[in-house]
């Protein structure tokens, strides 16, 4: 009887401080996401005190708007599965093998994710247009085609497989596959039964994000595409800016918002009946150097892919940065020093561009893993379908039109006793949207493989819940919350959709200032924004590998 009634009592602190946790986050989104993206759709569907649910047969009956929605789900669901079929290889090498430089690929291989979409889509432009790479030496040109805008969505999501898998794949501990061996089963059939099981919950978050990104692609599609693609957030773009509709950009909205939460509802339910409880081990014990042909083989495609794939069209940049009208040299950097008197795009110099977006990524990083720790931590353990629903909602950022947030946050953050649009807070806010789930996909199937008999032999010893966490989740999760916050700064020091309404002309941003650079006719504005996207690059490469050495160094600290 008193064991029942200290379980009782166990379970109710649990759930109390689960609730606990959760209101954070739920105020965060309540405020900064639901309440902007509500009054933009308000004011699209609700005209002379009344609701125009009509719009809703009208849009969707258009034969040019449904073309729209299919190809928006189609191209994202094969980038998803091409990406999976090219990064997992990656995943693999980084998280099994150990080679020379890889602390600093893996840093390298980050940098495409963060940067602006405006910039990839011209430097693949460049690769695979007219007079392109491609174009040059074998006449092939893939502009205006599906397949460009497929490689380009592979190139800024590589990452998110690679260190979403691989974080958890190098803690999984070779010794259970290598236990099945020993039992008659061949090298294939030990995978597929022992790590593949412990990895799906991590392939299905990575394969949700990557979704997420490319069903809500615009940059890549509009630049790529041309005028015979259109994905909904570049026709909710046009809607807005170009026609002024508001009530077709309110409707394409619901229907973009509706169609995410049915993912993220499908994603909860399959991921939930796979979760088991994972032996962790040191990072440093499960990498070994390649041995045999194959692990030779695989880590040559690796490396080549990497070259190809991501390194290219970065040189792209770099290459076209220092490609002045007198010859190669550092014109066009010296020029982000100064100010255009004749009235050019910035108030300030465009280099302070690199100090304002440190800044705001810095901050945004602390809101992220607060508020996504907070909420990883709530939806640790199984709960009823309260729980599972606020999982589905840290996600809908993603899946939201950043044009409508951004508008969102013109409208109602202008006010007391939110009046925030005078202040700097308000871009880091914004960028925290994206980051924080992140956050919660990267740290939750770690905590997740944690076993629960360790929390509750805490509890039966006395221990809070916190205390419980901070003791027992915290030193295993360590490492996660590291690779989260990486995550979390990198996104935000890329963040554009939402941050080009709200960036202020005295305090722009690196992606607001290239897309202002690249939005203007000249050679030199086209040079300088070359010069800020390499900048963006070295900058989102350092960040990112003293974020190797500190979670390195962290990691060698737990075990």
């Amino acid at each position: 009887m008193v064991l029942a009634r200290r379980e009782v009592r166990t379970s109710l602190r649990g759930n109390a401080a689960r609730l606990a946790l959760m209101a954070g986050p739920v105020a965060f989104f309540a405020v900064f996401f639901a309440y902007p993206v509500a009054a933009i759709v308000g004011r699209g569907l609700h005209a002379d005190g009344v609701w125009q649910f009509g719009r809703f047969g009208e849009v969707l009956g258009r034969p040019d708007i449904r073309d729209v929605l299919w190809f928006t789900t189609w191209q994202a669901l094969a980038s998803t599965a091409l990406t999976l079929l090219i990064a997992l290889p990656g995943a693999y090498v980084f998280a099994r093998l150990d080679f020379p430089g890889k602390r600093l690929l893996r840093a390298v291989v980050t940098v495409p994710f963060v940067l602006p979409t405006v910039v990839v889509g011209t430097a693949f432009l460049a690769l695979l247009g007219r007079g392109g790479l491609l174009d040059e030496l074998w006449g092939i040109r893939l502009d205006t085609t599906v397949w460009a805008i497929l490689l380009a969505h592979v190139f800024f999501n590589y990452a998110v497989v690679v260190r979403t898998v691989g974080g958890l794949w190098q803690q999984l501990d070779p010794r259970q596959e290598e236990a099945a061996r020993v039992l008659g089963a061949g090298r294939l059939a030990a995978w597929r039964r022992v790590t593949l099981p412990a990895l799906v919950p991590s392939v299905a978050a990575a394969a949700l994000m990557v979704f997420l990104f490319t069903f809500t692609s615009f940059g890549v599609v509009q630049i790529l595409g041309g005028p015979a693609f259109s994905t909904l957030e570049v026709e909710i773009y046009r809607q807005t800016a170009e026609f002024l509709d508001l009530p077709t950009a309110a409707v394409l909205t619901l229907v973009q918002f509706l169609a995410v939460g049915a993912v993220l509802a499908v994603h909860a339910w399959t991921v939930r009946r796979r979760e088991s409880a994972l032996r962790l081990v040191d990072p440093a014990r499960t990498a070994r150097r390649p041995h045999g042909a194959v692990q030779w083989l695989l880590l040559g495609g690796v490396l080549t892919t990497v070259v190809v794939l991501l390194l290219v069209p970065l040189a792209v940049l770099v290459e076209r940065s220092f490609d002045t009208p007198a010859g190669y040299g550092f014109g066009y950097y010296r020029k982000l020093g100064t100010v255009d008197p004749s009235g050019g795009v910035f108030l300030v110099p465009p280099i302070d561009a690199v100090w304002n977006s440190l800044r705001y990524a810095l901050a945004a990083t602390a809101i992220s893993v607060v508020v996504g720790g907070l909420a990883a931590a709530a939806l640790t353990r199984r709960a009823g379908r309260l729980v599972r629903g606020f999982d589905a909602l840290l996600m809908l950022p993603l899946g939201v039109s950043a044009v409508t947030v951004g508008f969102g946050f013109l409208i109602t953050l202008d006010e007391p006793p939110l009046d925030l649009r005078a202040s700097w807070i308000l871009v880091p806010l914004a960028q925290a949207l994206v980051g924080v789930p992140f956050v919660v996909r990267t740290m939750l199937p770690v905590l997740r493989a944690v076993d629960e008999r360790l929390r509750e032999a805490a509890a039966v010893l006395g221990a809070s819940p916190l205390r419980a966490w901070r003791e027992v989740d915290l030193p295993l999760v360590r490492r996660a919350l590291a690779m989260a916050a990486g995550f979390a700064f990198a996104v935000s020091l890329g963040e554009f959709g939402a941050t080009v309404f709200i960036a202020r002309p005295d305090n722009p941003t690196l992606p607001v200032a290239v897309a202002r650079l690249l939005g203007r006719p000249g050679e030199l504005n086209y040079g300088q924004a070359m010069a800020l996207s390499t900048i963006l690059m070295v900058v989102c490469a350092v960040a990112l590998l003293l974020l190797e050495r500190v979670r390195d160094r962290s990691t060698s600290e737990e075990f």
